[in-house]
């Protein structure tokens, strides 16, 4: 695998994002905090704000990160740019079908999938930076939450709280930047996004084998 960058370019990337959105980055963590006390308490508006608050996340990874940032030196990021803001168009959808009608609800719950849902969330905003500063990874040139990489992993782990299994169409382009984004992790040494790959795979099996027990 090659990629039409350098690690050094690619850094760079990080370092301009970092330096020209201060302080966005705290904005965008204490959303990420406020989205999952409210997906634990699962009061009556609770998910439609979680939802709210994941379309907001895609919408800027899409339209700030991947369309002003990373296009700079990899022009694949135009339809990274494209899926990531129709995914969040999906969850717009989602969070208004949620506000109105019986849609996708969120609620922690104590079993394997919250569980699991819950270490996914804490590496996205705990252990992800701790193991990116411990692998010598230093600010600013170093992904932060509201990136691509930290982001996903969150999202899976937020996904895993609902109570339904998602559609798959809510997934799909989660997935699908799981996959990229670990094998350019590896391809770039970015140890702390081996991480996605676990999520991507955590998040297929507890939907397909929950899928399969309804039908069942």
């Amino acid at each position: 695998m090659s990629l039409p960058f350098t690690s050094e370019e690619f850094f760079e990337v990080f370092a301009r994002y970092n330096r020209d959105v201060w302080p966005a980055q705290l904005v965008l963590y204490a959303m990420a905090v406020a989205a999952v006390f409210s997906a634990a308490r699962s009061k009556r508006h609770s998910s439609a704000l979680v939802i709210s608050l994941l379309a907001f996340f895609w919408l800027w990874m899409g339209a700030v990160y991947h369309l002003r940032y990373f296009s700079t030196i990899n022009r694949a990021a135009f339809g990274f740019g494209f899926l990531f803001m129709l995914q969040s168009f999906i969850f717009i959808a989602a969070g208004i079908r949620s506000e109105w009608r019986e849609g996708i609800q969120f609620r922690f719950r104590r079993d394997a999938r919250g569980i699991v849902g819950a270490a996914l969330i804490a590496y996205a905003l705990i252990f992800y930076p701790v193991i990116g500063w411990m692998a010598g990874h230093r600010y600013p040139a170093t992904p932060t939450f509201g990136l691509p990489c930290p982001t996903t992993i969150f999202t899976c782990g937020l996904c895993l709280w609902t109570v339904d299994p998602l559609p798959w169409r809510f997934m799909a382009i989660p997935l699908i930047w799981a996959i990229i984004g670990f094998f350019a992790a590896v391809w770039l040494s970015v140890i702390e996004d081996a991480g996605l790959l676990v999520a991507g795979l955590v998040l297929v099996s507890f939907t397909a084998s929950q899928k399969k027990s309804e039908i069942l």
